[in-house]
């Protein structure tokens, strides 16, 4: 398939594709502004009047690992324009950038719909000097149109699976192109590097993941602590669930609690569950799961205000076996209050989630079987010492509760996670330093 057939598609296809973004963005919640100008290359405001840097973060987890590259160019004086298509990734850079949008030094805007004339409009109106995709986002007319402007293209952080490479080559000619127009892709690892090659990507260079870059905020990390030790109990946090694997933990949790009350143990007065769902759509589903299976639980958001210090009201936890955390941007301060983590979205055919969140904070992991989003990163973990894997929820809790008892290895774990963390760190910079080298090329010419 060439551009021409795919932009045909695209605009055949588009209203159902516009019902569907406005189901997804109904099930979410939040505001989307799927029919707003933005969304076709239309603006009520003025453009900035320096040239920005465009930086594109399709939602929640791909902002979360662009933080430091966005930090990076505006302490280096850059003006940034930061766009999503999902509201939860733009509703967390406004609080991880508040300051910044507030004085205007970053532009956050919707990424147009990719019609030659959304496109067209979006690159006339911001004009960036150069634009960056984080993680796997290609659209081919954005890049058709930004190479007839002289905007280079770069694809950073990049991972790339076997099943985005089969994609790939099923659409043809239209893919390939839009690869061979990248000015440069920075791979996570060898194996995306070779992948990419494959879709005929040229310029590509292994520069490592983004994530292992993410700092923990330390105001988080401290509130986290505070909690954990005003806390009379162990904290065991379930991150990130997704589709299907909320109901699954809730009822390895039930199993747990029947089996230590068969026994006589004390694990009610010994361990709280964090189950953290990966989606806001689905807290209440989640919630309405923990009231049907009988599990005494409280809500994050049932005790938000305060002065946030140990979550300032450590009596809301006093009954319960759960708590749910129903509130966004606040996973350090969950793994902070933890003494290990299971990061889901490994439980089901998903991909996985984001374990180096919570090995950068010395937390060790246990993960699931389906870990190919994150499949170098899981593999070295393990190999570290700093993660172990489980085949089913049911027995990555029993694990869990295993390595409770061992604070030993719980130790060794978590120093071993933080070192791999360290170790892996510095992708970043040598984005950044490729960034500078394709502006001072334009400055030339």
């Amino acid at each position: 398939m060439n551009r021409f057939f795919y932009t045909a598609s695209v605009r055949l296809l588009a209203p159902a594709l516009l019902i569907w973004m406005g189901l997804r963005a109904r099930r979410a919640g939040g505001q989307w502004e799927v029919l707003s100008g933005p969304r076709f290359g239309r603006y009520s405001t003025p453009a900035p009047s320096q040239r920005p840097v465009w930086v594109h973060a399709v939602s929640l987890g791909e902002t979360r690992a662009a933080q430091p590259l966005v930090q990076s160019l505006l302490d280096a004086g850059h003006i940034v324009l930061l766009t999503h298509m999902t509201a939860t990734g733009r509703g967390e850079a406004r609080r991880m950038f508040g300051p910044a949008v507030e004085q205007g030094r970053l532009i956050q805007e919707w990424l147009p719909y990719d019609f030659p004339g959304s496109v067209q409009r979006f690159l006339a109106h911001y004009r960036p000097r150069v634009g960056v995709m984080i993680e796997r986002e290609i659209w081919p007319n954005i890049i058709a149109t930004a190479r007839r402007k002289g905007i280079p293209m770069v694809l950073a952080s990049a991972r790339f699976s076997d099943n985005s490479l089969r994609q790939a080559l099923r659409a043809g000619r239209v893919m390939r192109e839009a690869y061979e127009s990248l000015a440069a892709v920075y791979a996570q690892t060898l194996q995306d590097a070779q992948r990419l090659e494959q879709t005929g990507a040229i310029a590509v260079r292994v520069s490592g993941n983004f994530k292992f870059d993410v700092s923990p905020p330390p105001e988080e990390v401290a509130h986290g602590k505070a909690f954990a030790a005003a806390l009379p109990r162990k904290v065991l946090t379930i991150a990130s669930t997704r589709e299907g694997e909320d109901e699954l933990f809730i009822k390895a949790i039930a199993q747990q609690l029947k089996r230590s009350a068969a026994l006589g143990n004390g694990l009610r007065d010994e361990v709280l569950f964090c189950l953290i769902p990966r989606h806001p759509q689905r807290f209440d589903e989640a919630a309405a799961l923990l009231q049907k299976a009988g599990i005494p639980f409280t809500r994050r958001s049932q005790f938000a205000e305060g002065d946030g210090t140990a979550y300032s009201n450590i009596k809301a936890c006093a009954n319960a076996m759960v708590l749910l955390g129903d509130s966004l941007g606040e996973m350090p301060r969950y793994y902070a209050a933890s003494q290990i983590a299971i990061v889901a979205g490994s439980f089901a055919p998903l991909g996985g989630q984001n374990l180096i969140e919570a090995c950068a904070i010395g937390l060790p992991v246990i993960v699931g079987p389906h870990t190919r989003n994150f499949e170098q990163a899981a593999a070295d973990a393990i190999q570290e010492g700093a993660a172990l894997r489980a085949p089913t929820p049911e027995s990555a809790i029993q694990l869990a509760l295993q390595l409770l008892d061992d604070p030993q290895r719980l130790a060794r774990m978590g120093e071993a996670g933080a070192y791999w963390v360290k170790q892996h760190a510095g992708a970043v910079e040598r984005v950044v330093i490729g960034l500078q080298e394709l502006l001072a090329q334009q400055g030339k010419q």
